[in-house]
């Protein structure tokens, strides 16, 4: 075959370091934005993104020649200086160590666009720690609570 063909899809998910609610709603728009034109910058098609004040939900097609790990790595660490450099809060903003990737196929596009879109009405019934280990479960992706994210509840 001379050329090459995929179509994958990956929802992100990461957390504000220590659980910390630092993405302001003043302030989402930005964030939100930047995280999308840096995953466009590294081969990354973005399809849907919500900020919650604490976590990030991002779904994208990416190539196959992109390394999920270095994408996610970029992508937390020029929002983190973006965020910094423009004062979008006091004091200093990291995201925490580590994140979740799951996959999708076309068939369920829709349905994770609308979740993550979602968001906002969705955490008024369920918190980020339900939510998270719901999606660990649901992908059969083993895990230690020991070593999720930094839980603040």
């Amino acid at each position: 075959m001379a050329n090459t063909y995929s179509q994958l899809y990956v929802q992100m998910v990461f957390a504000v370091k220590n659980r910390k609610s630092l993405i302001l709603s003043e302030n989402k728009d930005k964030v939100e934005k930047q995280i999308w034109g840096i995953a466009s910058n590294i081969k990354c098609n973005p399809i849907s993104i919500y900020c919650n004040p604490d976590h990030t939900h991002f779904l994208v097609s990416i190539k196959p020649v992109v390394c999920i790990a270095d994408a996610i790595r970029d992508i937390k660490s020029f929002s983190s200086r973006y965020i910094n450099e423009n004062c979008l809060l006091r004091g200093r903003f990291e995201w925490q160590t580590g994140y979740g990737v799951f996959t999708y196929g076309q068939s369920q596009i829709d349905q994770v666009k609308k979740y993550i879109e979602n968001q906002s009405e969705h955490h008024k019934k369920r918190c980020f720690r339900d939510e998270y280990i719901a999606l660990l479960k649901a992908f059969r992706i083993e895990y230690n609570e020991t070593y999720l994210f930094d839980w603040i509840d």
